[in-house]
């Protein structure tokens, strides 16, 4: 099945070994206090993310799952361990961050976050964006791997209720990847993951890209 009918695919074996360690390098040089489980804004606190998220390794990626040049719109390393160690539970990414507040029609749900204004826009909006999550560690079961609904994607912005039965009635798949892996997916893409079992380092780069032009001048908040 394709990954426009499944929402998501996975790429092995994308990133090398030595972007990987350096990348980790610079992870555990930040300091003893530093929010290591969940760096957002990463591209602009870490150089080698930066320079992996402005590569053309990733935006000629990028732009064969987008309808125009693609736009880095968020990036975000996250590391599930021992002392961080959460459950998701099943959702689909609906809000972006903007520059500003303005009333358009379609869109709604306006919240503040950090100084940041968050939105869910229009589904079009979303349907023009992608997720890469670039793994730095095995990921696998017994550290909280990522969990999906194929072909979810397909089905809009659903309510809570709406979410709750698509998962009773489908078959979720196990995201397993190994280090340097790349899992690829739709935002609406129903998808969780579970606290680990056996908790160690599951570093991931998540990074999303659109190309949609936003609406009254609105710019993203990057």
């Amino acid at each position: 099945m394709s990954f426009e009918e499944n929402g998501f695919e996975i790429h092995s074996g994308f990133l090398d070994n030595d972007s990987i360690n350096t990348i980790i390098d610079e992870i555990e040089a930040l300091d003893s206090d530093f929010p290591k489980h969940g760096i957002r804004n990463a591209e602009k606190k870490l150089a080698s993310v930066k320079k992996l998220v402005d590569s053309n390794l990733l935006r000629n990626k990028a732009e064969g799952y987008l309808s125009g040049k693609p736009e880095v719109v968020r990036v975000i390393v996250f590391d599930k361990t021992p002392n961080k160690n959460w459950l998701v539970t099943w959702h689909q990414d609906k809000t972006i961050s903007v520059n500003d507040k303005k009333a358009i029609p379609g869109w709604g749900s306006w919240t503040l976050k950090d100084g940041i204004n968050h939105v869910q826009p229009d589904v079009k909006v979303l349907e023009d964006m992608v997720t890469f999550r670039i793994h730095l560690d095995e990921a696998n079961e017994s550290n909280g791997c990522l969990k999906v609904i194929p072909k979810s994607h397909s089905l809009g912005i659903l309510s809570k209720n709406e979410q709750d039965r698509v998962v009773r009635e489908s078959e979720e798949y196990t995201c397993l990847a190994k280090p340097g892996d790349l899992l690829i997916m739709r935002p609406l893409l129903l998808h969780s993951s579970s606290k680990g079992i056996m908790p160690h380092h599951r570093r991931i780069v998540h990074i999303e890209y659109s190309s949609f032009k936003l609406p009254q001048g609105l710019a993203w908040a990057t």
